[in-house]
């Protein structure tokens, strides 16, 4: 089965809210239950990251995320669901719960 990956994209670190932990956590259990779920978690703030490039004869670490911009990556699910239609419709209601914007993608197998 097709494997995808749901960015959450948001333009704060704020966490969640009550009510949206709520439909977060209701999605998570039924999308486990129809077996569409793999992975999911939240990512710490952006302030936190550091970039490693290791592709010279020096690692350069760099602090902060590797590309500046308002949106950034807040969390993630992987899932899996039959086709492209499926996981479309299982990002719009990961939007809806979460009230982020989704970007969806493919995962190479």
């Amino acid at each position: 089965m097709p494997k995808y990956l749901f960015s959450v994209l948001h333009d704060s670190d704020g966490l969640a809210t009550a009510a949206e932990m709520v439909a977060i956590d209701a999605f998570n259990e039924r999308i486990q239950a129809d077996g569409h779920r793999l992975f999911a978690c939240g990512l710490a703030a952006p302030s936190t990251a550091t970039v490693i490039d290791g592709r010279g004869r020096e690692v350069v670490l760099s602090a902060g995320p590797f590309i500046e911009s308002v949106e950034h990556v807040v969390g993630f699910w992987i899932i899996q669901a039959p086709d492209r239609d499926v996981a479309l419709r299982l990002a719009a209601e990961a939007s809806r719960c979460c009230n982020r914007r989704i970007e969806l993608r493919a995962l190479y197998d």
